[in-house]
């Protein structure tokens, strides 16, 4: 199976915005989770790999193809979901979807149906296929995106941030439709929730101001924490303190009341008790070590 292999990546913008900044990653086969938070550099790094935007300098390789300069190969064997995506709203699932397989090549309309069918059915559309599009929630939208971006079985597929705004009970059928898709290709997951890259990716980087910060797997890089993470309630008022006295990772209010997780090598005493970490505390301590 072909890795996605992208060395020394850089991408200025004219207003002088620097949204990649020597990005290296090689991604193998099944899902990879591009963890960041908004404007880390994500959606660029996205739209680069899918041909949509030249880079200033750097390479991606796919197999043999040299992706910023084989466009049209690549746009062969890619499948794209952007994070936005415009749909018709008066016309039924399946005839959009049709009309988008016409564009992607399958001429033969006995082969186009069985594929248009094939598709509906695997990301739960199939009962919904002579709906309008303005009828379908925001869940059954995103899988109708999925479905159109498996027209002609690509080896690589690119979502970006496709939860965002979804209920749970779609965010879980979205993770067990992209799990399923992540066995036999490559499946790239842009996101900036943490949750979504620890249900799913085997493997992950965080990038952060255009720059990766860690690549590896989810559960790995949790265990590098382990008892290094603690947490205390603390007064509002004393906030400021402690973060002037603390590396503080994480910030949030439970029954009202701030609570905070540190990152220290040893135990600080000071009230404070050690919890496991997760890959939230992973992830905030990178970014906390890149401000």
């Amino acid at each position: 199976m072909n890795e996605l292999i992208i060395n020394g990546l850089s991408k200025t913008y004219a207003n002088g915005v620097r949204a990649l900044d020597d990005v290296s990653l090689t991604i193998p086969s099944g899902m990879f989770g591009l963890l960041g938070p908004n404007g880390a550099g994500k959606s660029t790094l996205m739209r680069t790999i899918a041909t949509l935007q030249p880079a200033d300098g750097g390479s991606i390789t796919f197999g043999e193809l040299d992706v910023l300069r084989q466009q049209h190969e690549v746009r062969e064997i890619l499948g794209y979901l952007p994070q936005a995506f415009g749909l018709y709203p008066t016309i039924t699932g399946e005839r959009l979807l049709d009309h988008l397989a016409i564009l992607k090549g399958l001429i033969n309309k006995a082969e186009r149906q069985e594929v248009v069918s094939g598709l509906l059915q695997k990301t739960n559309l199939y009962h919904h296929r002579k709906k309008k599009l303005s009828t379908y929630s925001g869940g059954m939208k995103q899988r109708f995106g999925i479905a159109q971006a498996l027209l002609g079985n690509p080896s690589l597929l690119i979502v970006d941030e496709p939860t965002a705004g979804l209920d749970p009970t779609e965010r879980n059928r979205f993770y067990n439709l992209l799990s399923a898709l992540g066995e036999n290709r490559i499946v790239i997951l842009s996101t900036h929730i943490v949750e979504d890259v620890k249900e799913l990716c085997p493997q992950m980087a965080i990038i952060h101001q255009g720059r990766v910060l860690l690549q590896g797997n989810p559960l790995q890089t949790i265990d590098s924490l382990r008892g290094k993470i603690f947490r205390k309630f603390v007064n509002r008022e004393n906030l400021e303190a402690y973060h002037q006295e603390y590396a503080v990772i994480a910030e949030r209010r439970l029954q009202g009341k701030p609570l905070i997780h540190i990152y220290r090598d040893s135990a600080p005493g000071d009230g404070f008790e050690q919890v496991e970490a997760d890959l939230n505390d992973v992830y905030f301590t990178q970014l906390l070590g890149a401000g």
